[in-house]
């Protein structure tokens, strides 16, 4: 049953992944025509960048459960790397339990109550364009929640793994 539930996890954060990538269009679009207008002439746009920067956070957050289905984000392995199957089970449970899951479950609650204040108060970032910014909170609360449940997948298969380590080989595996 649970691992219906983290292959479900894993194939969500995947495609949610390969979507978002897609946001990499229109920001190239934004800074094109930012860089256009500001150079060619001498017009820069008030929102232009901004609307980068905001384009690219929820392109990096998006990114941020994708990165871990795919085992893509930097980490020290010098105690993994020798650790036998086992060892490297222990160690993934350890540190998802002890690290990964508290950290992770606080920032999902602290940026769902920052993303529901700013969305109650229709929020404006303070500039001369003043863009409403509760979407983005929003979004990024969002992004905390697939980055915990890809945790809670990754700990699934940690302990999948650990089972599995535990069971003796069978004649046709040695």
């Amino acid at each position: 049953m649970l691992d219906k539930v983290s292959a479900a996890i894993d194939t969500f954060n995947r495609r949610q992944g390969e979507w978002t990538a897609l946001l990499i269009i229109p920001l190239l679009v934004v800074v094109v025509y930012e860089v256009f207008m500001r150079y060619v002439f001498n017009a820069p746009t008030v929102w232009g960048f901004e609307a980068t920067t905001f384009l690219y956070g929820i392109h990096f957050m998006f990114g941020l459960a994708y990165t871990d289905v795919v085992d893509g984000h930097v980490k020290v392995d010098i105690f993994s790397a020798r650790a036998s199957r086992r060892g490297q089970a222990i160690l993934s449970i350890l540190s998802n339990l002890l690290i990964f899951l508290p950290v992770f479950t606080c920032m999902t609650i602290w940026a769902w109550k920052f993303a529901l204040l700013s969305t109650a108060q229709l929020e404006l970032n303070s500039t001369s364009w003043a863009p409403p910014i509760y979407p983005i909170k929003i979004l990024m609360a969002l992004c905390f929640t697939f980055l915990l449940l890809q945790g809670i997948s990754t700990l699934i298969k940690s302990i999948n793994a650990l089972s599995s380590a535990d069971k003796p080989a069978s004649a046709a595996e040695v």
